[in-house]
Parts: structure tokens; sequence; C-alpha cells
């Protein structure tokens, strides 16, 4: 029985159990939070009863946040995690540090869940960094987010295959903003909406673009509505849910960026090579081209979307 009035860290897909605890809740997932209800808080400040750390893909993000869990409470902390998250490797790090008292793993279908006491200097080198970290001129990320070690492949490929835009657009999954800085360096672009789900990448967005032109969205891309009609989409969708691929993802990002647009706007997307999205992009554009392609992926443009049934909600134009 977890204790009233814990912390918990993470919840980036919670468990609909998660919604009914006494419980504050960090989490830079715009979805988790909108889930979670009104006791969502990106920044729960203070000591609390215990800690929850909903363990995430990213080694050096659950290390840290153990670390800093243990910082944040004054009783237990408990971690919950998928052995496809390191769960095993992560408790048996931590059986073996001696200032820890590490509980019994109870063990679930794919997963463990263990308690964790003691002083949170035993684990001061997996803290993470204070700032920010430079990958490339001009771009800054953090642990944890995606491609955080360097620039992305597709997305690179994208920019170099870029065409010039125009009008107002948005960066659906904008990640911490390497796209959309290289939209921004066409004059004609007048305002890109950058849509991502996760807060840190949104904050390393923030200090990678000063561009006024910029418009960050915390927000599921799939959710998310545009307050106008859009000119322009672009976008480097993602195609796995947790560690499976699910092309159904990158589809449904095609949905959403049909939804946006005018009747004339466009659609500039890179995929993996192999990925079949040319059915789902016929069925929504009136056009599409495939602009570029390499031994490993492909730019396609589409445009005019297919409105042979009207928008659930009808958007104005300015």
């Amino acid at each position: 029985m977890l204790p009233r009035g814990l912390l918990v860290m993470g919840a980036a897909e919670p468990d609909p159990a998660l919604a009914g605890l006494d419980a504050r809740f960090v989490t830079s997932s715009a979805q988790a939070s909108k889930k979670l209800g009104s006791s969502s808080a990106q920044d729960a400040k203070g000591r609390f009863p215990a800690v929850l750390v909903c363990l995430p893909r990213s080694k050096e993000l659950a290390q840290g946040w153990i670390a800093e869990a243990l910082q944040r409470t004054e009783g237990e902390v408990f971690v919950d995690g998928e052995k496809t998250s390191g769960i095993e490797s992560v408790f048996k790090a931590l059986r073996k540090t001696p200032e820890l008292a590490v509980g019994e793993a109870i063990s679930k279908a794919h997963g463990k869940f263990f308690s964790v006491t003691g002083s949170a200097e035993a684990l001061k080198e997996w803290a993470l960094p204070e700032a920010p970290h430079e990958i490339a001129p001009g771009f800054v990320t953090v642990p944890g987010i995606f491609s955080a070690d360097s620039i992305d492949l597709g997305s690179r490929f994208l920019v170099e295959n870029l065409p010039d835009l125009s009008g107002e657009g948005a960066d659906l999954g904008a990640g911490w903003g390497y796209l959309a800085a290289n939209v921004l360096k066409s004059a004609r672009a007048k305002k890109l909406h950058l849509v991502e789900d996760d807060a840190r990448a949104l904050d390393c967005a923030r200090l990678n673009l000063t561009d006024e032109r910029a418009a960050m969205v915390w927000a599921d891309a799939l959710e998310w509505k545009s307050p106008r009609l859009l000119d322009f989409v672009v976008m480097n969708p993602p195609f796995h849910s947790g560690r499976a691929s699910d092309p159904d993802l990158g589809r449904a990002f095609i949905k959403a960026a049909a939804d946006a647009l005018s009747p004339s706007g466009r659609l500039v997307m890179v995929a993996n090579r192999h990925l079949a999205y040319e059915p789902k992009l016929n069925e929504l554009f009136r056009t599409v081209t495939q602009i570029a392609v390499n031994s490993h992926f492909k730019v396609i443009q589409a445009e005019a979307p297919n409105r042979s049934k009207p928008l659930a909600i009808k958007r104005q134009r300015r």
C-alpha cells in the first residue's frame, strides 16, 4: 500500500490506477498530465512522505530520477519499471550499493517493483547535470529526450531537402527545435508552432530558438488544435510506442497534419524508407510527391488536404 501524499515521478504513460492516488505528480508529458487530472504538477516542490519513480527508458534519466527521489523523501523510494526500461540492471546496481537498503523485488508480467531507502549521497554520481549540454553549435539538450546526444539523422535529411516554406505553420513533435530552427531560416515563414508532448524537450527548444516567430506549445500533437488553418506542417513523426514499432502512430500524425492544414496547405515530412505511409497520404491529400530518398529515409511532400468530408470543428483563417 503506497502512503498518502507521495510524489510520483515520471508516469509518461500512466496506469489508470495512478490517477486515484493521493499524490503529486511530476511529469513532462502533456498527455500524461491531462490523464492524471488536476492533481498533476510538473513542478511539485519540497519533500514528501515517499516517492514513486516510474522508470523511463533512458538509463541516465532513470538514474537521475532515483537519485533525486532519495533527496526528496522522508521515507521510502519505490521504483516501478518494465524490463524494456532496464529495471533489472537498475535493481542490481542499487543492491550493490552498500549505503542503500533495497527491498525484495515484486515481479510482475514484464517488470519489477521494489523499495529503496538510504542516503542520497550514495547516488551522487547518478545525479543529472544541472544545465543542458551542447550537442551541436547553438543547440543544447538534456538527458532522456528524443535524440539527446546527436542530431537525428532523419531530421537532418529533411533539413537538407527542405523546400522554402511560407506563411504560418507547425512542427508536430518538434522535440528540442532542430527542424524548427531550420524552417525559420526562411524569411517567408511568418510563424511556427512547435508542438511537443515532452516539456523537457520544449524547454530546450526555448533555449535553442529565440526567434519571436516561434510559438512553443506543450501538447500532444495528436490532440492539439491549431488556432487557425495552417499554410504548412513539417514533421519527423515517431513510429514507436515504447520499444515496439507502431506505424499507426505515424499515420495518426499524418491525419493530425491534414486536419490542421488549409485547403491549399502542404505537409513536408521525413520517414524511414521502409514505412508504407503513402496509402494514408494518398487518402488524405490530393497530391503526394517523394522529393528525396536515400538508403535510410525518404522526404515526402503532400499538398491540398482532401476534404471530401467537413471538418468536425471549423476554424477560420486570419
